[in-house]
């Protein structure tokens, strides 16, 4: 199999003349590409980098992010992306972790590395206007030059960080042939085709974005760099570069959707719409349909893991289902407090989904954590800490994390469900649903909700009563909120919901009958 350098000169060799990356002003054309990543590999070994060793990446979406990413590719040189909105003990615990030999960083990450003390016990490399850089990315792009594949398909090509909402941040190594093989499996499950356009604004330290930018190569196609994402920036670069695919988070959509300027805006090039990273809740798949009208609108549940576990094509006709196992994955669900990958759960019953490790797409373990691995793996599958059913079509649906089962009364209850019936409220926003102490049932189920106009919790309350939602899932507290709290990427953080940690909109709070 081909390394990832020698991919994406496939593309170079094939259509030396199209664009391959956009950001703002600055066009590369992929022959001009293929050079400024090789100028990049040059400078790369100049600063004594070589391969095997870790590069600590933190930048936000910007071409220079997109060539040091390729350029590791071609060196054999781990790259490590981290977010940029990262605090400095969070680049000290990652530098030391992966025993990064060096740190790019650019001007808004600047407070941050001054606050690490290891960042300054390695090479240092800005981008840009930095303080206490000992290197100049732009240096390097003085002498463009052809890149040079040294990496095979078995030599790691980055290494992501997990987020750590539950504690430190784990690694995730993952090897070129991994990589390329999932690629290759995107391009197929969202029909790319020759010369294929997308927003490159999943971060570039999110599998999300690094899929993007490796699949658009694969195609021949054209990735338009969202440094930082901004609704109005996105919905011009749409129409501006003829964008024919969307593959984003859903609260990203919901931000289109929502700006004032999304109905002033030539949406007619995008044909195809792909969602992942967290569930998308019925309403706002409706009215994407609506918006849209696309030709494929794909549901792609998956992890930094593994990358693909499950895909549904038909979003839209069989909402909040995540399809069937992707092309490189095979997928069971078991028994909720089982270890043990054969003792599966029954159709329709609600357990633990796993994920076959011998699967192309399959990471190996997590980098120097035995206890993570001791945790999620088991007899050769991957236990994802993910809650689901398999229904009686043999369609997978995710219903949350082990972590955030609500137990009320002694009954299980996962928030997706409610959180869908709610959505559906024409004066509801966004919402999430979280279990709160309760003295009587352990838990409560509460629904924290922002609002698109104002409405009252009994009018809520009535919502779930006429819909199909059993009784015992009814929320029996609403909390009108401002913002609902998420992580960059869009996962909803139901732990500060438990801890109080959002800003009220008003009557904060409203009881509701049994």
């Amino acid at each position: 199999m081909f390394d990832l350098g020698r991919t994406l000169l496939q593309s170079v060799e094939r259509s030396p003349g199209r664009t391959a990356i956009v950001d703002g002003e600055r066009r590369f054309s992929y022959a001009l590409w293929a050079r400024t990543v090789g100028a990049v590999q040059r400078g790369l070994a100049a600063a004594g980098l070589r391969a095997g060793d870790h590069l600590l990446v933190v930048l936000q979406n910007r071409w220079e992010m997109a060539a040091l990413h390729w350029a590791c590719q071609f060196a054999g040189i781990v790259v490590t992306p981290l977010n940029w909105r990262a605090k400095g003990d969070e680049i000290d615990y990652c530098l030391v972790d992966s025993g990064a030999r060096a740190v790019v960083w650019e001007a808004v990450v600047d407070a941050a590395v001054a606050q690490s003390e290891h960042a300054r016990t390695v090479l240092r490399i800005g981008v840009g206007a930095v303080a206490s850089a000992q290197l100049q990315f732009e240096d390097w792009l003085a002498a463009p030059a052809d890149p040079t594949p040294v990496a095979s398909a078995e030599d790691l090509s980055l290494m992501l960080y997990t987020s750590g909402t539950t504690g430190k941040p784990k690694g995730v190594p993952r090897r070129h042939r991994v990589e390329r093989a999932a690629a290759l499996a995107h391009v197929a499950q969202n029909r790319y085709g020759d010369a294929e356009c997308t927003l490159g604004v999943m971060p570039l330290y999110h599998t999300m974005g690094v899929r993007s930018l490796l699949a658009l190569a694969l195609v021949d196609g054209r990735f338009v760099c969202i440094p930082r994402f901004d609704a109005r920036q996105a919905l011009a670069a749409i129409e501006d570069e003829g964008v024919t695919h969307l593959y984003l988070v859903p609260t990203l959509y919901h931000d289109l959707l929502a700006h004032p300027q999304f109905a002033a805006t030539d949406i007619t090039s995008v044909r195809k719409l792909g969602f992942a990273g967290a569930p998308m809740h019925d309403a706002l798949l409706q009215r994407l349909d609506q918006a849209f009208h696309p030709e494929l609108f794909v549901n792609h549940y998956g992890s930094s893991e593994v990358y693909t576990f499950s895909i549904n094509q038909r979003a839209v006709a069989k909402p909040g289902s995540a399809g069937r196992a992707g092309l490189n994955t095979r997928l069971r669900v078991v028994k909720l407090d089982s270890t043990d990958p054969g003792q599966l759960a029954a159709p329709g019953e609600e357990g633990q989904i796993i994920a076959d490790l011998l699967g192309d797409e399959a990471f190996e373990g997590y980098h120097r954590r035995p206890d993570a691995n001791a945790k999620s793996l088991h007899g050769g599958w991957y236990f994802t800490g993910d809650m689901g059913y398999v229904d009686a079509d043999g369609d997978l649906f995710v219903t949350g994390r082990v972590d955030d089962m609500i137990i009320s009364g002694g009954e299980n209850i996962s928030p997706v469900d409610i959180e869908s019936v709610l959505s559906l409220h024409a004066a509801v926003d966004e919402v999430a649903v979280a279990g709160l102490p309760d003295p009587r049932w352990g838990q409560k189920v509460v629904a924290f909700v922002k609002t698109r106009t104002p409405v009252a919790a009994e009018a809520l309350d009535a919502h779930c009563r006429v819909s199909d939602l059993v009784n015992f899932k009814r929320p029996r507290e609403y909390v009108f909120v401002r913002e609902i709290p998420k992580s960059p990427v869009g996962k909803v953080l139901r732990r500060k919901l438990v801890a109080g940690e959002y800003e009220a909109d008003g009557d904060t709070s409203s009881e509701t009958p049994s």
